[in-house]
């Protein structure tokens, strides 16, 4: 298949290192898309003492546009800044994180932020598979350990029980998608271009699968036809 560097298969979950522009056409139909791309920002923290490298194509909003434009036939959840919206098709909803940490930005003509926006889109074999979510989520904010924009597991595990299907992320970075996937029980198919990000990824995911969360049921959702198999 095109643009596959590596590609590792760890229990339920499809770990392929390479460019996720050439891989993702060869992979099929998609069930449900949930992914964090580079937002277009040049991002690269400092806060920590050993700081995270720059996150690549992260220069504009190619990737974040190119990201919603991908057809899933259940759903997509896409996260972005709030100014992204303006760049990308309008959503069915726009999901809102509140974090427990203030943004910097701009510190004298800008309202500190809170939040982190996640866009919705609705396939056309959409359902919610338990109750109607809210489109506000509380959740802690991880110390980016393993990668600079990472999301914490639990947030991420609450967007994959919105979906039904194997879940896909393209731009994997340092797997969380695919940890709270293993917690969830489901099927995932992760692309990350970063040769060391890849790596972590991989040893995240057979850790989670090693420290099984026994406190989480097995998916109840209707089953959605077709869509990246193994």
């Amino acid at each position: 298949m095109t643009g596959i560097v590596r590609e590792v298969t760890i229990g339920d979950c499809r770990l392929i290192q390479g460019d996720c522009l050439e891989v993702m056409p060869g992979l099929g139909p998609v069930d449900a898309l949930v992914t964090d791309p580079p937002y277009g920002m040049s991002f690269q923290s400092n806060h920590r003492k050993d700081a995270h490298r720059k996150i690549k194509n992260d220069k504009d909003t190619r990737m974040i546009e190119w990201a919603c434009a991908q057809k899933a036939s259940h759903s997509s959840y896409v996260w972005m800044r709030w100014d992204n919206i303006a760049h990308v098709p309008r959503p069915s909803s726009l999901i809102t994180w509140v974090k427990n940490n203030h943004s910097m930005g701009d510190l004298k003509h800008e309202h500190a932020r809170k939040t982190e926006v996640c866009a919705f889109y609705r396939g056309g074999g959409h359902f919610f598979p338990g109750l109607r979510p809210s489109d506000v989520v509380h959740c802690q904010r991880t110390a980016n350990e393993h990668h600079p924009t990472e999301k914490p597991t639990r947030l991420m595990q609450d967007l994959i029980r919105w979906t039904s299907g194997t879940v896909s992320d393209p731009f994997m970075g340092s797997g969380t998608t695919g940890v709270a996937c293993v917690r969830e029980g489901r099927r995932f198919i992760g692309i990350e271009m970063d040769p060391d990000y890849f790596d972590i990824a991989c040893r995240r995911i057979r850790d989670a699968y090693a420290q099984p969360d026994m406190f989480v049921a097995s998916p109840t959702s209707a089953p959605v036809q077709g869509g990246m198999g193994f």
